[in-house]
C-alpha cells in the first residue's frame, strides 16, 4: 500500500496528489487509498461545540484553485483529485466510455447552459436548467455527476455563504466548470488509444497499491 508521511497541512496534501497523481478524497472502496485515509490523526474531522472541525475539508478549496490539477466526482461517482500528468489518460478513457451528450439529452442541455454561461454554481446551474421543482435536486446531481464521471465537468472551487459576522459556515457549493475552459483544450487530448490510457493508469495504480485487485482498480476507475 502507499507508504508516506501522514498530511498534516495543505502543502502535504499537494505533495501527495502530486506523488500519486489520481487520489479519491474519501473512501474509494480499496483500503488506505484516499486523501482522508491519509491525513495524520489530529486532522480527521471531529465534531466541536461549534460544529464540526476538518481541516482535509478546509485543504480542498486551496488545492483546487492554486494546485492546476483537476477535481470532480471522477471515481466510481466519488470525489477525487487527478494531476494534469494523468488527466488527459482518463479524460480518454473516459470520454470514449462516455460519449458527447446529444443537444436533445438533459446532459446536452446542463453542458450547453455551462459552455454559454462559464463557470456557475451548482444551486445557479440547476436554476437554469429548469431544476426548480420539488425533489429535483437529487436527480440534477445525478446527471453532474455522469458528466464529471465523463470528464466534460470539473470542480473550479468553493463558494461558501457567510454569516453575520463575515465568516464562513456550511459544506459550500461547488463552481462548475468545463475544463476545456479551465485548463485548455491540450489539456484534454490525448495520443494514445482509451485502452491504452485505461492500461497506463491501471499499471500506474498497480505499481502503488500491490493489495488491490485489478477488479477492485477497473471498479474504482469507472
Amino acid at each position: 500500500m502507499i507508504t508516506m508521511k501522514p498530511i498534516r497541512n495543505c502543502p502535504d496534501l499537494m505533495d501527495a496528489i502530486q506523488h500519486i497523481g489520481l487520489l479519491p478524497l474519501l473512501d474509494s472502496g480499496i483500503r488506505g487509498f484516499s486523501a482522508d485515509e491519509l491525513v495524520a490523526p489530529e486532522c480527521r474531522y471531529v465534531m466541536t461545540d461549534e460544529g464540526w472541525d476538518w481541516p482535509l475539508w478546509d485543504w480542498k478549496g486551496p488545492i483546487v484553485t492554486e494546485g492546476h490539477l483537476a477535481y470532480g466526482k471522477v471515481f466510481n461517482g466519488k470525489a477525487g483529485f487527478i494531476t494534469m500528468e494523468w488527466w488527459p489518460d482518463l479524460c480518454n478513457y473516459r470520454r470514449a466510455k462516455y460519449p458527447e451528450p446529444t443537444e436533445e439529452s438533459i446532459e446536452g442541455v446542463i453542458l450547453e447552459v455551462l459552455r454559454l454561461n462559464g463557470s456557475m454554481i451548482t444551486r445557479d446551474l440547476r436554476n437554469a436548467c429548469g431544476f426548480t421543482g420539488a425533489k429535483m435536486r437529487s436527480r440534477f446531481d445525478s446527471y453532474v455527476t455522469r458528466l464529471q464521471m465523463a470528464c466534460r465537468v470539473v470542480t473550479e472551487d468553493f463558494v461558501y455563504p457567510h454569516d453575520k459576522h463575515g465568516k464562513q459556515y456550511g459544506w459550500g457549493w461547488a463552481l462548475l466548470n468545463t475544463p476545456e475552459h479551465l485548463f485548455g483544450r491540450e489539456a484534454c487530448e490525448c495520443d494514445r488509444t482509451p485502452e491504452e490510457s485505461l492500461a497506463r493508469i491501471i499499471e500506474h495504480l498497480s505499481s502503488l497499491l500491490p493489495n488491490a485487485s485489478k477488479k477492485q482498480l477497473i471498479k474504482m476507475i469507472g
